[in-house]
């Protein structure tokens, strides 16, 4: 917006680089050019300015698929005016020489002419194809069409006006509809999330019997374990058992190596004490061989009287009375004569 200051009479107008000022004095232009500033009177002059800068218009509007499904299309067209002296002729884009402002609307009818071009070129299109196509292609296609529709426009080059670029950022179904094809994918994606839970549940469940089995596998090799353990006990046992029995064994064989040798050497003492009594008693008898009966009842009673006192009782026979005493009798007379 222009800038126009009041001294007196005279007015003075500063305008921006981005617009361009159209002055007209007594109805013939006589300044044209973008950023201008100049003294003028109100009474003969009139001015206009139209923006030269890129600007960008927003559009929504609604359309319909072959399959007579409705659509909206949303997006934006960036437009500048190449022309503004032309447009300037077809628009009116007059200013209040008081406040600089535009004294009609011409950028909304700027706007109006664009939307309408623009959903007259997009319901062309869409209108060929149904909405699944239309969704399958994604805004790319109704954008392409777009741009090259309103480039081709004749009467917006006419008017000096250029498209920028235009951009379609969304092209979408009624709700219900949307909905509708929301729908398998949504179970696809539900299935996905079934099957990736059904595979995290079949992994813990192999994960659980991995463990379990290697639980099992544990208490298996501890039994094995403590059955090699009591084996080995029990060898140990047994190997203890063998070892005392055959150290007893050793130890009875000994003491009845012992036994047996003291047993030989008590026998051999006897055999040699009683030997050596027989051989005495032999020498002895020998000695008494050519003795005289008499003399041996003698010397027999000799000994007799001399173990008298350790006999508690003897037995005499009248026979071997008789007879003892003749013996005796007769053998004291020999000693004596003798003697």
């Amino acid at each position: 917006m222009s800038e126009i200051n009041r001294y007196l009479w005279l007015r003075h107008l500063r305008s921006e680089t981005s617009c361009h000022i159209l002055r007209h004095r007594r109805g013939k232009l006589v300044a044209s050019g973008r950023g201008l500033s100049f003294w003028f009177l109100p009474f003969n002059t009139s001015i206009a300015e139209i923006p030269v800068g890129d600007r960008v218009l927003p559009f929504l509007f609604h359309g319909r698929s072959k399959d007579f499904q409705d659509i909206t299309v949303q997006g934006t067209v960036n437009y500048r005016v190449v022309a503004p002296e032309t447009l300037g002729e077809r628009l009116d884009f007059s200013i209040d020489l008081a406040r600089g402002q535009l004294l009609r609307d011409p950028l909304d009818q700027l706007a109006n002419l664009f939307t309408g071009y623009a959903q007259q070129i997009a319901v062309q299109n869409l209108a060929r194809a149904d909405v699944r196509e239309l969704l399958a292609h994604g805004p790319g296609e109704i954008q392409h069409h777009l741009e090259l529709g309103l480039r081709d426009a004749a009467v917006l080059a006419e008017m000096g006006l250029a498209i920028v670029s235009v951009q379609v950022s969304a092209l979408k179904p009624t709700a219900e509809f949307e909905k509708a094809l929301q729908t398998p994918a949504r179970e696809l994606v539900q299935q996905d999330a079934d099957r990736a839970t059904f595979e995290r549940r079949a992994l813990a469940v192999e994960k659980e019997r991995a463990i379990a089995e290697n639980e099992l596998q544990n208490q298996i090799e501890l039994a094995r374990r403590e059955k090699t353990l009591i084996e080995q006990r029990g060898a140990n046992e047994r190997e203890r058992a063998r070892e005392a029995a055959e150290a007893q064994r050793i130890e009875v064989h000994a003491q009845a190596e012992a036994t047996r040798t003291d047993a030989e050497a008590q026998a051999e003492r006897i055999r040699l004490v009683e030997g050596a009594r027989v051989t005495a008693d032999k020498e002895r008898m020998e000695m008494y061989r050519g003795v005289p009966p008499s003399i041996v009842f003698g010397l027999a009673a000799q000994e007799l009287a001399g173990k008298l006192n350790t006999i508690e009782h003897l037995n005499i026979s009248p026979d071997m009375l008789g007879t003892g005493l003749v013996q005796l009798l007769e053998a004291g007379a020999a000693r004596l004569k003798g003697g």
